[in-house]
């Protein structure tokens, strides 16, 4: 680096003294910036890093913050820079192509593709991760980031790709498929069963026998079974399914099941089925996504693999008792 109008006896300021008067923002700051400017917004551009729009708003705002000007600007929905933007951006643009190129810096895999899904705990516990492995064997090319919703509340998780639901369907501005149709059927302890001296018939069922959970509601069944009873309006109330089958496995009652989620505890013993009887449920679980953003390959993988087995873990093993 040559410095004009040196004196050429004296030594130029070492380099650690020219980078403490340097603001060096990160490079997730200037990244934030460079996707927004180039998406023209933060929704777009935070799908671009994998982070929520409002991350992305907030790494443009430490920008800002770092170098005292106004980079971005709100334009309707979206956003484009100011001319101290556009400025700032052609400097750094360098910068980034430079870090952008260098071998380091990139994956092992350049076709490596990220999928972000979002599922119920018990769906999740139950169905996908015992067959996780099966999807990594067969697309290594797809990486998945998985991240647990709450059933019982409609709302999107930012930033996904994929959705897993739980309820009568369709959603508000969601594409979705049924992923599989399954019955339900009562299932308990087999304690539960012998402290009762057996149940020979729905008929015997008493209604404080039967565990509340308004994610899977007994009407249906209890139609199909010809008994003329609304849902238990007393005991404890499990706003989870998962929960509901736990109470059921420690002997606390009957919990109405589907077989995709309670399959281990059946083949374990730890739940018996009652009955032969079995209904079409209220609710269902269903894979979704974004009408604006459609189905790519990767989803497409996903969801086929996702259906395929589904309908495995739903598949009777055997007779009921």
């Amino acid at each position: 680096m040559s410095y004009p109008h040196a004196n050429p006896l004296v030594s130029p300021p070492p380099p650690q003294q020219l980078l403490q008067d340097v603001r060096l923002p990160s490079v997730a700051h200037i990244r934030a910036f460079e996707a927004a400017v180039r998406s023209g917004s933060f929704e777009r551009a935070s799908d671009e890093l994998a982070v929520t729009p409002s991350a992305v708003g907030k790494r443009v705002a430490a920008l800002e913050s770092l170098l005292g000007v106004k980079l971005l600007c709100r334009v309707g929905r979206g956003v484009e820079p100011t001319p101290a933007g556009r400025e700032y951006l052609d400097q750094v643009s360098v910068a980034l192509g430079l870090l952008t190129r260098s071998t380091f810096h990139r994956r092992a895999s350049a076709a490596q593709q990220r999928l972000r899904v979002t599922l119920p705990p018990t769906f999740a516990r139950e169905v996908l991760i015992p067959h996780l492995a099966e999807f990594t064997g067969a697309h290594p090319e797809i990486e998945l980031e998985l991240m647990l919703s709450i059933p019982y509340l409609d709302i999107s998780a930012p930033g996904c790709d994929l959705e897993i639901r739980f309820g009568e369907g369709p959603f508000d501005a969601l594409e979705c498929e049924r992923l599989v149709d399954e019955p339900v059927f009562p299932a308990c302890s087999p304690a539960f069963l012998a402290r009762q001296g057996g149940l020979a018939s729905p008929r015997d069922l008493r209604k404080e026998f039967l565990l509340r959970c308004p994610l899977e509601p007994w009407q249906p069944w209890l139609a199909q079974a010809g008994i003329d009873w609304p849902d238990p309006d007393s005991g404890h109330r499990i706003v989870d399914l998962g929960m509901m089958l736990e109470a059921a496995i420690t002997h606390q009652g009957i919990a109405l099941a589907r077989r995709s989620l309670a399959r281990r505890a059946l083949k374990e013993g730890q739940l018996v089925q009652l009955f032969a009887i079995q209904a079409r449920p209220k609710f269902s679980y269903f894979v979704c996504w974004h009408r604006k953003h459609g189905i790519d390959e990767a989803k497409g993988h996903f969801i086929d693999w996702l259906k395929a087995i589904c309908a495995r873990a739903a598949a009777p093993t055997s007779a009921a008792p």
